[in-house]
């Protein structure tokens, strides 16, 4: 996902497993991590975003590449990481992938 009003793009590295959504810039990398849960659901496991990345809303983009995707693909996350699921309570609009 590339959004004009952002400089960094999410991109999804996608295992049989395993996942992760990563946000790279200027050397530094985020990360999203999501583990499968059979074939609908996802367990949102962990964020991190580096302290050079702070304060450009790379956090609320992981989870809202992945919020897109479940729904793009029919299923339901489990958010598991405190971050997640607070960005998730906090948007109304994504609680149907919940």
């Amino acid at each position: 996902m590339s959004d004009p009003d952002r400089n960094f793009t999410v991109e999804r590295e996608d295992g049989p497993s395993k996942g992760r959504y990563v946000v790279r810039v200027d050397g530094h990398e985020a990360e999203m991590t999501y583990t499968r849960v059979g074939t609908r659901q996802i367990i949102i496991d962990h964020t991190s975003v580096p302290d050079a990345l702070r304060g450009m809303r790379i956090g609320q983009a992981l989870v809202e590449r992945g919020v897109e995707d479940a729904r793009a693909e029919g299923i339901k996350i489990i958010p598991l990481c405190p971050f997640a699921k607070a960005q998730i309570a906090r948007h109304k609009e994504w609680q149907d992938v919940v």
